[in-house]
């Protein structure tokens, strides 16, 4: 895995949606993170220091995985960037159902249930 500054990530990133365009995916997790090990994190604690939370941030498209780590002070930035990012490459997503199609879904449905249970009432 290799860990990157935001503003490469972010040009990595765009790079494996491009890859990615005609055939595959890109899983990305968000996790929040300290960077130091538990006993360091305990250490800091007992000695009253505050602990300074951090955002991981990884990405993968199954052959490469990048990361990087966002602090609180570049996170605004970090997030409206990823924002557009996400909403320019997220072009084969299936378009919702409207409403009036999934109306006459549901009441399909529901004229189906009545004939049922009718049946079952007249079979008793």
């Amino acid at each position: 895995m290799v860990r990157l500054q935001p503003d490469p990530f972010l040009n990595e990133l765009t790079s494996m949606f491009e890859r990615t365009t005609e055939k595959g995916s890109v899983w990305v997790t968000l996790k929040h993170s300290s960077d130091k090990s538990k006993l360091q994190r305990n250490k800091m604690k007992t000695a009253g220091e505050k602990i300074e939370l951090r955002c991981l941030i990884r990405a993968t498209d199954g052959k490469k995985t990048i990361s990087t780590m966002v602090g609180a002070k570049d996170h605004q930035r970090f997030q409206s960037s990823y924002a557009t990012i996400l909403k320019t490459r997220m072009t084969a997503l299936k378009k919702r159902e409207r409403k009036e199609k999934r109306k006459a879904a549901d009441s399909d449905k529901k004229q189906g249930s009545k004939k049922r249970s009718s049946a079952a009432k007249i079979s008793k």
